[in-house]
């Protein structure tokens, strides 16, 4: 099979940001509404765009507003300390560039931030382009925004890989009908993903590279 383009996702996949999410999910729930919440119930719906995810906290759009706020105060003031790449990742992205594939991400995170992650770990210089929710307003699992970021490639999405960590991502990344691989390495495990159907499963972010080049 001939790879002419990848697109990942970014939190899970590329950049190792459990702990800060987590951290910051925590915060903002006790703070805003005064209770302590699961942590599996906090981490259930990551890879969805935040808003939708507040909304399993809160019937209302005011508190769920209030936890954006107080979740992205406190995101935004220790992410630059906390994001990192998760192993193997720098090294296959790059030896991907090196060997000519268009590689892009398609993200539930709001691109400003997406992107100054992927730019102080060094990420960003492989990658082509960024979709997150400012620039296309469907979300994952919904095929439009791996559509996009194909196009913006310049490959049609059946020509596509989409790597990601989440039962979301796999789901869009079948939908756009691109062939979709699980990282298992993420933030949810192979019994979450493999009900999904992924054409591929990988342990690592090297494995997935070794894979590619083969192809």
């Amino acid at each position: 099979m001939a790879i002419r383009a990848i697109l990942y996702d970014n939190d899970g996949t590329l950049v190792d940001t459990h702990d800060l999410i987590l951290s910051s999910m925590r915060y903002s729930t006790r703070k805003v509404l005064g209770r302590v919440i699961p942590d599996e119930q906090l981490m259930a719906k990551v890879g969805i765009p935040l808003a939708d995810q507040m909304l399993d906290f809160t019937d209302t759009v005011e508190q769920r507003d209030e936890l954006l706020r107080v979740y992205r105060e406190h995101n935004h003031a220790h992410h630059d300390a906390a994001v990192r790449l998760f192993p193997g990742v720098l090294e296959g992205l790059k030896s991907l560039h090196e060997a000519g594939i268009p590689m892009g991400v398609v993200t539930s995170k709001k691109a400003p931030l997406a992107t100054r992650g992927l730019k102080i770990t060094g990420a960003w210089s492989y990658l082509e382009c960024l979709v997150g929710p400012d620039e296309c307003p469907k979300a994952k699992p919904e095929p439009d925004p791996i559509l996009l970021g194909a196009s913006m490639l310049g490959v049609p999405a059946e020509e596509c890989v989409y790597l990601g960590d989440s039962p979301f991502d796999i789901q869009a990344g079948n939908a756009a009908g691109c062939v979709s691989v699980a990282a298992l390495w993420g933030m949810f495990t192979r019994e979450d993903l493999v009900p999904e159907r992924p054409d591929y499963e990988f342990d690592s972010f090297a494995d997935f590279a070794t894979w590619v080049l083969a192809s």
